[in-house]
């Protein structure tokens, strides 16, 4: 039997903070969250955060990139902003459409992807 995905995992600080910003910010929904846990979905995706022992563990590099298509950058880019993510370098206009990288509020890189 082949493996399947679960999830997408993140260490996160303060996992609640997180939740909330991937629920505000990017419309995930929250199917669990305490504060050592937290599990969010969007369509078939999951995302998991659990709370880092430290801020080596974040530091280290024990995270991962997620990448969303989303219908607006802008709009996406100012919300995330607003919740305490850093545009990491402008906006790109390439030929295929929008494309930017943010970095959340613990740090981890969020790519943001919106089509022609």
């Amino acid at each position: 039997m082949a493996a399947s995905f679960r999830w997408v995992l993140q260490l996160h600080k303060d996992v609640p903070r997180a939740a909330k910003f991937y629920s505000e910010g990017l419309d995930f929904t929250i199917n669990i969250c305490t504060l050592r846990w937290a599990e969010l979905q969007t369509g078939p995706m999951k995302l998991a955060l659990m709370q880092a022992n430290s801020e080596l563990e974040i530091q280290k590099g024990y995270s991962s990139l997620l990448s969303f298509t989303v219908p607006d950058i802008n709009n996406t880019v100012t919300k995330l902003m607003a919740m305490g993510a850093e545009l990491d370098g402008p906006i790109k206009y390439e030929v295929h459409g929008k494309v930017a990288a943010m970095r959340c509020i613990d740090g981890h890189v969020v790519g943001l992807y919106e089509p022609a």
